[in-house]
């Protein structure tokens, strides 16, 4: 998890999403889920019962999952956007860099909501510690398991 004083960090979206997912879990699956258990302990002999076995796991995971969320929620802090002009790389900066001889958008974000396929990337991971305080113009080289790649600030927003 992104922390500093137990804080978690997230973008105002990324908040937004965690919030709709425990709402989905609390008000939808939760009671669902709770139904499918009941309705399973009446099949019988629950020593044999595939279906009350599988209810239990699958609303012990929907507990936990919406416990995890619980606890999240209470210790997130939203990542103010960063004022237009910023000169470094913050927590929720858009950046674009050159990469490879490509160009690539990026966003600088918490672990909770880092995703690389949407470009997405954890302030925390090797990429994202190296790239937080650098300037437009900036050269940073990250290691990865094929050598060395040099990425190149063009733009900060």
């Amino acid at each position: 998890m992104s922390k500093v004083n137990d804080q978690i960090y997230l973008t105002k979206d990324g908040l937004k999403e965690l919030e709709d997912e425990y709402k989905e879990l609390t008000e939808k699956k939760l009671p669902k889920l709770i139904k499918r258990v009941k309705r399973a302990r009446d099949f019988g002999d629950l020593s044999e019962n595939a279906e009350y076995a599988n209810a239990r796991e699958d609303l012990a995971f929907a507990k936990g999952r919406a416990d995890e969320l619980e606890e999240v929620l209470a210790k997130t802090k939203v990542i103010k956007k960063p004022r237009k002009g910023r000169k470094s790389i913050t927590l929720g900066s858009k950046i674009k860099v050159k990469v490879d001889g490509q160009k690539r958008e990026l966003t600088v974000v918490g672990e909770w909501e880092a995703n690389p396929m949407a470009k997405k990337i954890s302030a925390s991971s090797p990429l994202g510690k190296a790239l937080l305080g650098k300037k437009k113009g900036d050269e940073v080289k990250v290691a990865v398991p094929a050598g060395k790649v040099t990425y190149t600030i063009l733009k900060i927003d």
